[in-house]
């Protein structure tokens, strides 16, 4: 401390103001990052606290913390509500929709930035379009007809192919990082014999794995939350709702105005393993957008 004020005591005035000013811009940054913190959980804790409250507990207010632990409101939401069920859903199309992202992704990827061929030059124009146009709700109709005519509208094969549609962000950002792969390593395996799908495979997917990464994140995040989509392809099929169709559809149930826990319960059901990926998932993920943002 008598350093401190030695040290202070022999500044001039500018070297003292500058030094108020840094420690004040110290203190609203983290002021700011802790409000955004505060904001940003407290309707996650208060989602996850309140799935153990009772419904007039949690209607009343009071207490952020149950005064009881009411963990029949999972048991109930999984026996007589499928619960189980509507996870497994979700969990499957999360699955088949990842799997399709990064399988198509990449190989896409690695045509447009490793082949020459006629019309690349419109293809990738085309797909930089497609990032700035969204139809939305629009395009409904027409998938669904597609899908119906393809017969994929009963399982979640074709749900995961809705989802995984264009994708030309992630083409993007695949490319870039396989335009990074130098291609004196191809040219190598070419010399030794190796056929395309074996240099894409054994020499670009190692290469490209924090990238690939980060899009099989994003589209898990997309297959999990997504909730309009399902809605309406699962119409005539209710076994194939996932969690985020079957907590919206206890808002509109004749019982919601009375359950308001047990929909904070599947909430927090549909909620908990999207926190547990991005845990597993967070240095991948930064590690793929800092390699990205290099390589950029």
């Amino acid at each position: 401390m008598a350093r401190h004020h030695l040290r202070w005591a022999d500044m001039r005035p500018s070297e003292r103001r500058d030094a108020v000013i840094a420690g004040i811009g110290q203190v609203l940054k983290w002021l700011f990052v802790g409000l955004m913190c505060i904001f940003t959980l407290y309707p996650v804790i208060y989602t996850l606290l309140g799935s153990f409250k009772t419904n007039a507990e949690l209607t009343l207010g009071g207490s952020i913390f149950p005064k009881q632990w009411q963990f029949s409101n999972y048991t109930y939401a999984f026996q007589q509500l499928n619960f189980g069920r509507y996870t497994f859903n979700s969990l499957m199309l999360a699955v088949l929709t990842v799997t399709f992202t990064v399988v198509t992704a990449s190989m896409a990827a690695y045509v447009i930035a490793r082949r020459d061929f006629p019309g690349k030059k419109i293809l990738t124009t085309c797909y930089l379009l497609s990032m700035f146009i969204s139809v939305g709700s629009v395009a409904l109709y027409p998938e669904y007809k597609l899908l119906s005519a393809l017969g994929l509208t009963g399982n979640m094969s074709g749900l995961a192919l809705l989802l995984t549609g264009g994708q030309a962000a992630n083409i993007f950002l695949v490319s870039g990082f396989v335009r990074g792969v130098p291609k004196e390593l191809d040219e190598a395996a070419i010399i030794d014999g190796a056929g395309t799908f074996r240099i894409f495979w054994q020499i670009i997917v190692p290469a490209i794995m924090p990238i690939l990464g980060v899009i099989a994140l994003f589209a898990f995040r997309t297959a999990w939350n997504e909730f309009v989509n399902v809605q309406v392809f699962t119409m005539a099929n209710p076994g194939l709702r996932t969690l985020s169709v079957a907590v919206a559809n206890l808002r509109y149930s004749t019982n919601a105005a009375a359950e308001w826990h047990i929909m904070t319960a599947g909430a927090s059901i549909a909620l908990i393993p999207m926190l547990i990926v991005y845990l597993l998932a967070n240095r991948q993920f930064i590690t793929g957008l800092t390699a990205g943002a290099v390589k950029g």
